[in-house]
């Protein structure tokens, strides 16, 4: 499979990666996919995922990624650091940082193995949920890098204007997603559409709040014959929360394809504030 797409689409350019010597790659922060503070977590995470698809030495498909955020990127040129730290027969292990100005600012590592064919089976199955075509696109301009995304809320709105109209008590959400344009699924996009969910201390609220996702991992469910399969249709995710406590907040998230395939698993912890 093929690790990127044409570069004229905004998100290829913004994990784009220029390889050096010694496991090196050289990028640089997309204006397009700003946050908070520094760019969207899932495109950071995207970016260093892109490192190790864009190895020499890789085998296999991803597996999982563990990404911590030690520390705001800043807007310019970045490094990463992806080294095969131990490679077996159908297995392989990774560890990723990336340096701005000589200092960590994200660290993860990463499992990629060649998937052999075995009994399988799903046991969670997608939410009921009106055809994406069907619901409203969400605009939303709050930061930048939302622009990038088709969004189609099933269930759990995040809307700040009206916090009394969509405060349900829960931290439930339940939308449609893809890229915007639309753009096929890959590993690196998959990757960052783990982490569209705003922190759920935003939904629980209904106002925006600091937070910030300090690590994120994510289990890829789907081989990348499924991901071909899965086109530049919309996918469903449904994000939520166990417990908010003390400044942080956990969050676990399901992307499925349009047909049902369970796609990606995510977990993460976000901290917030008051």
């Amino acid at each position: 499979m093929s690790t990127s797409t044409p570069t004229s689409h905004a998100f290829d350019q913004a994990i784009a990666l220029q390889p050096q010597d010694n496991n090196l790659f050289a990028g640089a922060t997309s204006d397009t996919y700003q946050n908070m503070v520094g760019p969207f977590g899932g495109v950071t995470a995207a970016t260093l995922l892109n490192a190790v698809l864009q190895h020499p030495e890789r085998i296999g498909e991803p597996i999982s990624l563990t990404i911590n955020f030690a520390g705001p990127v800043q807007p310019g040129a970045f490094a990463i650091e992806a080294t095969p730290i131990r490679t077996n027969r159908s297995t392989q292990h990774w560890l990723l940082l990336q340096r701005q100005a000589g200092e960590v600012v994200t660290s993860g590592t990463a499992f990629f193995a060649t998937r052999r064919e075995t009994w399988s089976e799903q046991q969670l199955s997608m939410p009921a949920a009106v055809a994406a075509d069907s619901l409203p696109l969400v605009s939303r301009t709050e930061r930048s890098w939302f622009e990038n995304y088709d969004f189609r809320y099933v269930s759990g709105l995040f809307n700040p204007a009206s916090p009394s109209e969509h405060d349900t008590g829960d931290t439930d959400t339940v939308l449609w997603a893809r890229d915007n344009p639309a753009r096929p699924l890959d590993f690196a996009s998959l990757t960052a559409m783990g982490d569209v969910f705003a922190p759920r201390i935003f939904h629980r609220r209904q106002r925006f709040t600091p937070a910030g996702t300090v690590s994120m991992t994510h289990y890829y469910h789907a081989d990348a014959a499924q991901l071909i399969e899965a086109g530049d249709r919309h996918v469903l995710g449904h994000a939520r929360a166990a417990r908010m406590h003390n400044n942080y907040s956990d969050q676990i998230a399901h992307v499925w394809s349009d047909d049902g395939t369970l796609l990606l698993t995510s977990t993460q912890v976000a901290y917030y504030k008051e």
